[in-house]
């Protein structure tokens, strides 16, 4: 268990559709810990592989009772039609935040580490995490879903902000081939 670098905006693994987990290994579980330490660490409430650079549909959350949690090969819906406002911010682009509506509840299916079903029921935050960090493994980033307006706003603090500049990690290449996936 340790605490990685996240991947920040302009990284292509965040645009990038991640692979299903195939392997429930100690590799994964491992992923799962450092991936929930690096939540912890970063003040997060959810976190997903990609943002740590690795290419797997996998993430960890935090639940309603501040407890982490974490979900594998993630599956959305129903939503609700009911609809919330609120400010939503990303650790792949620290110390921004804006508006976005997202649906009030969701119902989200999947996997433990151990490759044991799981379901979980989010509303409010939970809900938008499950619905953000869902979204990360689909390559898409929830400055994406902003009105034309908001997104305007956004860009430009990107390009303002500090870290927009900074060099991009460099790519190691796995000495396993399949790196936990089964092909």
């Amino acid at each position: 268990m340790s605490v990685r670098d996240i991947r920040l905006l302009g990284d292509p693994v965040l645009r990038t559709v991640a692979d299903p987990v195939a392997t429930f290994d100690r590799e994964l579980r491992r992923l799962v810990d450092d991936l929930a330490d690096t939540m912890r660490e970063a003040g997060g409430v959810g976190l997903a592989a990609p943002q740590l650079g690795v290419s797997l549909r996998v993430f960890t959350y935090l639940d309603d009772s501040d407890e982490v949690g974490h979900l594998i090969n993630p599956v959305l819906g129903p939503f609700s039609e009911d609809m919330m406002d609120g400010e939503e911010g990303c650790l792949s682009l620290p110390g921004l935040a804006f508006e976005l509506r997202r649906p009030e509840r969701v119902l989200a299916v999947g996997q433990n580490a151990h490759g044991d079903p799981v379901t979980v029921e989010g509303s409010g935050i939970l809900s938008r995490c499950l619905q953000h960090e869902t979204d990360h493994l689909d390559g898409i980033l929830f400055i994406d879903r902003l009105d034309k307006e908001t997104k305007r706003a956004a860009m430009k603090a990107i390009r303002e902000a500090e870290w927009a500049n900074e060099p991009k990690p460099t790519v190691k290449v796995s000495p396993h081939p399949l790196f936990g996936r089964g092909r």
